[in-house]
């Protein structure tokens, strides 16, 4: 199923400057396309559209040790209210914790890379706040974590 993300901003990277009228192309959980949106609704239409207030870009990398929480899902959890969609083997070496992240779909990286929006690439996307909250996380084409 496709999903057409969009929101106020739009960053292709996390260091990249943020632009006004794009919009992400989700299709299963890889980007199919990152463009402006008019183009994107045009191309598809009937396509449901995720309109997101605040800047969407890539989800972020965790670098360092997942918050600390009551059980494992828990702890997976907390990374994506951070806007966080994948974590360093280094942090998750508990077994059940391991389990729990690959439940979640977190991406479990050997080292850290930046985070970018790229066609065909895995859809780990986060939409963040004026104030630097995440206020959804998508990871893999699904959405995690939306605050209310």
């Amino acid at each position: 199923m496709r999903t057409i993300h969009a929101a106020t901003l739009l960053r292709r990277a996390l260091d990249a400057e943020p632009a006004a009228g794009q919009a992400v192309l989700v299709s299963g959980d890889r980007v199919e396309a990152v463009a402006p949106l008019d183009e994107l609704t045009e191309a598809y239409p009937g396509v449901r559209v995720r309109r997101w207030a605040g800047t969407l870009g890539p989800a972020l990398v965790h670098d360092g040790p997942l918050p600390p929480a009551p059980t494992p899902r828990e702890r997976v959890h907390a990374l994506f209210l951070l806007g966080a969609a994948a974590v360093l083997a280094a942090y998750v070496t508990d077994p059940e914790l391991r389990a729990a992240a690959g439940r979640g779909g977190v991406a479990v990286l050997d080292r850290a890379r930046p985070p970018a929006l790229v066609p065909a690439g895995r859809a780990d996307l986060a939409v963040f706040g004026d104030d630097g909250s995440c206020l959804a996380t998508v990871v893999a084409g699904r959405l995690v974590h939306r605050r209310a």
